[in-house]
């Protein structure tokens, strides 16, 4: 089993979302090994464009050989908790390969890192805030991570 890697764009500001995020790493690293890289957020007098274009270059440096990019984006892919665990599954399954899921700052990101990408899913029909975003998705692969090892935190 291959570890998970993060890609972000900017660090949490709020304290619930550090504390939850905290909470939901701390659970998920007992399944799989973890890594996290915080990109700088784009400077603010930046026009949206270039803010993209900026740190998708930052992400895309981050980009290791064997990483296998899944975005986290509105328009991805709609899952059910247990078909993201399936490919949650899948992924870190796969030989000489890692999923690194990747949330943008709040220009979303750019059209070079979605090339780059294998995969893109989304956690609500909603547009959520960074922040939230990054604690859902932790959540989510933790509740991934119980679904295979059949513990009682998932109800259907």
């Amino acid at each position: 089993m291959n570890g998970i890697g993060f890609i972000w764009v900017g660090k949490l500001k709020e304290r619930f979302s550090q504390d939850g995020c905290a909470l939901y790493w701390k659970k998920l690293s007992r399944f799989f090994p973890l890594e996290e890289t915080v990109i700088k957020d784009a400077p603010g007098k930046l026009p949206p464009a270039d803010k993209n274009r900026v740190e998708g270059e930052r992400i895309l440096a981050k980009v290791k050989s064997g990483d296998v990019l899944i975005l986290l984006d509105e328009f991805g892919e709609r899952l059910t908790s247990r078909a993201l665990a399936d490919k949650l599954r899948a992924w870190t399954d796969a030989p000489n390969q890692r999923p690194v899921f990747v949330i943008g700052g709040p220009f979303g990101l750019s059209d070079e890192v979605k090339a780059a990408a294998r995969h893109t899913i989304r956690l609500s029909d909603m547009t959520l805030p960074h922040e939230l975003a990054r604690l859902l998705l932790l959540e989510q692969l933790y509740r991934a991570g119980t679904i295979h090892r059949n513990m009682p935190y998932h109800h259907d």
